[in-house]
């Protein structure tokens, strides 16, 4: 796998130089792959710790996600491509698990960018992630990253509202350093997850959970998160560190929110389905 590390310090230095928005801005067809390799335990554990998956058997169905993470800094921080991977937000993510995914399961990775699309606050770029084992596609998923410029008004329609409030299930308190301890086991140290002081050099007052850790969390709170075949979760608003937010669900769906009444502020929404039924 390619070094994280180089990644960071190769996006730091490029970025200045990118202008998200220009006209005419195109991807390159690259694709960046991996051998088949199988996940190392010791970050897999620290990954279920954070996350709260509890099931030793199987891969958590997000984590195909993480193992993907350094190809798809490696293809986003190249000379050619268009966006300054500095500030990049996840705006959402649609999983498909063909299969259950084991520990066990050596796994080849893919990653390519699929499109450009201008958005209210930017512009958009879809990241496409695919894993085989002995060839055969098992997992994939598809993700948009936000990179936030100066755009003309009405260049792509308002998000769609949330819907209805769900019931309430759990509460959780998540400290100040989520982000710090996410990263260290997800790998993804973007600074706007990390510290005040790296966040509000990109806009946010405080660091903010990553997306990646919010839908996690919710998936390992289904009752056989190991049987998901689909995921389609909307990250709606950041998650300040620290805060309290609380996870919905009515069985068909879930949220993540704070607040209350009038005040209340959902961050993620999402649907989750196993053997042709969802689950929330």
């Amino acid at each position: 796998m390619p070094s994280l590390l180089l990644s960071l310090a190769r996006g730091a230095a490029t970025s200045p130089f990118k202008r998200p928005g220009r006209p005419g801005a195109v991807l390159p067809p690259d694709r960046a792959t991996a051998p088949a390799a199988r996940p190392a335990a010791g970050p897999l554990a620290a990954y279920r710790a954070i996350c709260g998956f509890t099931e030793p058997d199987a891969l958590p169905v997000t984590y195909p996600h993480v193992l993907a993470f350094p190809l798809a800094m490696r293809l986003m921080t190249r000379r050619r491509f268009p966006l300054p991977v500095t500030g990049l937000v996840h705006t959402w993510i649609e999983i498909t698990a063909h299969r259950t995914l084991h520990p066990a399961d050596a796994l080849e990775l893919t990653v390519y960018a699929a499109g450009l699309t201008p958005h209210r606050r930017g512009t958009e770029v879809t990241v496409v992630t695919e894993a085989r084992l002995s060839g055969e596609l098992v997992w994939e998923s598809r993700s948009g990253y936000l990179s936030r410029h100066p755009t003309r008004t009405g260049t792509s329609p308002a998000p769609a509202t949330p819907g209805p409030a769900l019931p309430a299930v759990a509460e959780w308190r998540l400290p100040a350093d989520l982000g710090r301890r996410y990263g260290a086991a997800s790998g993804d140290r973007n600074p706007i997850h990390l510290y005040p002081l790296t966040a509000r050099l990109f806009g946010f007052p405080r660091a903010i959970a990553h997306g990646m850790w919010t839908v996690a969390r919710c998936l390992a709170q289904t009752p056989r998160p190991h049987l998901i075949h689909t995921v389609r979760a909307d990250f709606r608003a950041p998650v300040l560190l620290p805060g309290t937010v609380t996870y919905a669900s009515d069985g068909t769906g879930f949220q993540l929110r704070d607040g209350e009444g009038d005040d209340t502020r959902v961050h993620l929404t999402g649907t989750a389905t196993t053997g042709g039924e969802e689950t929330g």
